[in-house]
């Protein structure tokens, strides 16, 4: 795929701007998203109708919420997050402005591919800064919330192992493995799409969550069977637990770290980004 980097080595930018409008999963209210190039460093938002300088995304941003990742900035909340920064991320950009309207990223198909392929109709423009990538983390890194554990270890290179365990028959235990670059995101995580159980979907929607959810934009679960096959892979499931990881990390930036995660969740992963930035307090890019 010749429109992607290499590797995450470089500072690049979109090449023209790009929008994309859908449902949110959590609201169910249309949402409108655009994507512009920026020689600002990092991820910046704004919403499309206050005129307001953007903001540009820092790890302290992030908040914890119940099935999704969410941005408080200033007196505004952006929620569902995860899977446009994952897109942004792991095809290698560094400065992008993205617009919003609503308080909600649309959940599209419910992977990154949509927005993998918005990048890709909108370009790439390498920026000739010298972009720093985190550092090495010193020393391993582990934390937990009950049962679920994330760790690292020192790296030359920024490799993820996921491992899910679920008392479903038909996803049970999976592992999935890969050493992260552009291409091996588009290929082999970006396509992965979100998933639920059908014997939580009441319950959830009594809570006021998943107004916007489908069976066009979710892979749901009964037990020993999907609902809504076929899977686009057969470990669908853990690749999108590691998808949703690395929309987590796209703020603070990619380790050069082989990273675990058993049963992440979106809190574990917070809690782990704000570690990593700790632990690597070196600012992403220099000039």
């Amino acid at each position: 795929m010749s429109y992607l980097p290499k590797d995450y080595e470089d500072a690049w930018t979109l090449a023209g701007s790009v929008s994309r409008a859908g449902i949110g999963l959590h609201s169910g209210e249309e949402c409108l998203v655009r994507l512009n190039p920026s020689d600002k460093e990092g991820f910046q938002v704004s919403w499309l109708d206050k005129g307001e300088l953007p903001t540009v995304l820092r790890v302290e941003h992030l908040r914890e919420s119940q099935l999704c990742t969410t941005l408080e900035c200033g007196s505004k909340k952006l929620k569902t997050v995860e899977h446009l920064l994952a897109a942004l991320a792991g095809c290698g950009l560094s400065h992008v402005h993205i617009e919003v309207s609503g308080e909600e990223i649309p959940l599209l198909d419910g992977s990154s591919l949509d927005w993998v392929e918005a990048i890709k109709e909108a370009g790439l423009r390498r920026i000739d800064v010298a972009r720093k990538p985190l550092d090495k983390i010193k020393a391993p890194l582990i934390l937990n919330r009950g049962s679920s554990v994330i760790s690292a270890v020192p790296s030359t290179k920024f490799s993820l192992i996921g491992i899910i365990d679920f008392p479903y028959k038909a996803i049970g235990r999976q592992i999935f493995s890969i050493d992260l670059t552009p291409q091996n995101f588009v290929n082999e995580i970006a396509p992965a799409r979100t998933f639920g159980f059908s014997d939580q979907i009441d319950q959830l929607m009594e809570s006021g969550l998943i107004k916007g959810g489908s069976l066009e934009n979710a892979l749901i679960c009964d037990g020993d069977n999907w609902l809504n096959p076929p899977l686009r892979f057969e470990d669908e499931p853990v690749r999108h637990k590691l998808l949703d990881l690395i929309g987590d990390l796209a703020i603070v930036g990619f380790p050069k770290a082989q990273v675990i995660v058993y049963k992440g969740s979106h809190g574990l992963h917070a809690d782990f980004a704000s570690a990593l930035y700790k632990a690597c307090p070196e600012p992403a890019f220099s000039s």
